[in-house]
């Protein structure tokens, strides 16, 4: 096939396309197959890859959503999920028609009646004001006067405290803009509020609960598997990123200019005892841990990747189906291990070990199961982990479901606007998202906890998983 001396693209005028077509045709096809390769190149930049989040692809780029496989809702025969009846009744009302409302005719008056039940928010809500009328009593031990503390807000606050942990919650928790609070507090409750204000009032409670912060730190270092993860945030409109570091109770977030093992070291400031379970990136390698399991479901995905968007070749196609069989067999059999004899699942995780090896060890030659082989040889010792270890999954979907809610706030906000801003942010987060996890009330627990620190000075702790019942 010849190589011609001219730039084969869009610039191509009339007199090169003669040129090329004079030339016979294998210059005629060559051109056309460079031209093949530039369209294609291009659809699969604007299509972007399979690691491609879903928001950054155009709807009508995206594949066409697989149909419902099942019928929502309970299954015929099922007793039907309703809203409980209410505890307390308020206010009775009687409805009785005075004329037929369709003919308009006389009615016969019947002792048959229904009841239903409805529940609103008061149409004429408003703040409750409390003057406080504090005693200042002369102590002759102390030589001072003192006074009982007022323990429904922060000292010399004018916002009590189910107001400002209520704003919090909306904020940092739930991605409501902070003009959006104002207008709910403005025009519904009846309160007027300012954004100055409750950013200066969500920074002193932060504060108050920052050894919150640093006991979800502790208690997830001492996880027996903890799965972290990261996406990018910014700050005053600079790159920085968001960590997640997350068990089945506890949520740590930490906002940082590095994704690298700078801020790894902030966050792992001992030797981790437990498994670490992460992608594939590479700042991982440097914590100090027990062990660590590399999520299976990003190698598959990276396999579709090359599949849909690289040009393959028979070498990598046996390479792949190899790689897929032996994840699935994994898989498998790591779901069978509670109806496996023992000494039958010792020996058959044994065998994905030297199977992994086997792979690893033929002379594959395609560039793209070079770079896989590569890879896997670098992890090899975190690729079956899960199998080995109770309670370690094969994949972080964990830590990638519990980071979503922050990157949607992220998508409302577009991150923050100071070092200060990003600090409360993850602090709130944290302590929001693992109160979730632990089944209780945010708003009430804070609440409660901050009535306790006005009235002693002391935090009580971090409160643990409450039992389901």
């Amino acid at each position: 096939m010849p190589v011609l001396d001219m730039e084969v693209g869009p610039a191509l005028s009339e007199q090169q396309a003669r040129e090329i077509f004079a030339r016979g045709e294998e210059a005629v096809v060559f051109a056309l197959l460079q031209l093949a390769k530039m369209v294609a190149q291009k659809t699969a930049a604007a299509a972007g890859s399979a690691s491609t989040p879903s928001g950054m692809k155009a709807p009508y780029q995206k594949p066409p959503a697989s149909k419902r496989k099942k019928k929502p809702g309970r299954k015929p025969g099922h007793e039907p999920a309703r809203r409980a009846v209410p505890d307390r009744i308020d206010h009775r009302e009687t409805h009785q028609a005075d004329c037929c409302p369709d003919c308009g005719g006389p009615l016969n008056r019947c002792s048959e009646t229904r009841t239903r039940y409805t529940e609103d928010i008061p149409e004429d809500i408003q703040p409750k004001v409390t003057e406080h009328t504090i005693y200042r009593d002369w102590c002759p031990n102390c030589k001072k006067k003192v006074e009982k503390p007022v323990t429904a807000a922060l000292p010399k606050a004018t916002l009590g405290n189910r107001v400002l942990v209520l704003t919090a919650w909306l904020h940092y928790a739930l991605g409501n803009t902070l003009s959006q609070i104002i207008e709910v507090f403005n025009f519904h409750l009846q309160m007027k509020i300012s954004g100055g204000g409750l950013i200066a009032m969500w920074y002193r409670l932060q504060e108050v609960l920052y050894p919150w912060y640093e006991q979800i730190q502790q208690q997830a270092l001492n996880a027996a598997a903890l799965h972290a993860d990261e996406s990018g945030w910014r700050v005053n409109g600079k790159t920085h990123w968001l960590w997640c570091f997350a068990d089945r109770f506890s949520t740590f977030f930490m906002i940082d200019r590095s994704r690298g093992s700078p801020a790894l070291e902030r966050f792992f400031i001992k030797e981790f005892a437990g498994t670490l379970v992460t992608d594939f990136w590479a700042a991982y390698q440097a914590v100090e841990c027990a062990l660590r399991q590399k999520c299976l479901v990003h190698l598959l995905r990276d396999l579709e990747d090359v599949d849909d968007y690289k040009s393959t070749t028979a070498d990598w196609d046996l390479f792949a189906k190899k790689l897929r069989r032996l994840i699935g067999d994994a898989i498998r059999l790591w779901r069978r291990q509670e109806e496996l004899p023992e000494e039958v699942y010792d020996r058959r995780r044994c065998q994905m070990g030297y199977r992994l090896m086997l792979l690893i060890s033929e002379p594959w030659q395609d560039a793209e199961a070079k770079r896989l082989v590569k890879r896997l040889n670098r992890y090899y010792d975190d690729i079956f982990t899960f199998l080995y270890q109770p309670g370690v999954p094969f994949e972080n979907n964990h830590a990638e479901r519990t980071i979503r809610p922050a990157v949607i706030i992220r998508k409302n906000s577009y991150g923050n606007r100071s070092d200060q801003g990003a600090d409360a942010q993850a602090v709130f987060m944290s302590i929001f998202h693992t109160l979730k996890k632990r089944r209780h009330n945010p708003i009430l627990t804070i609440t409660a906890a901050l009535k306790t620190y006005l009235a002693t000075g002391k935090l009580p702790p971090l409160p643990d998983a409450a039992s389901v019942g």
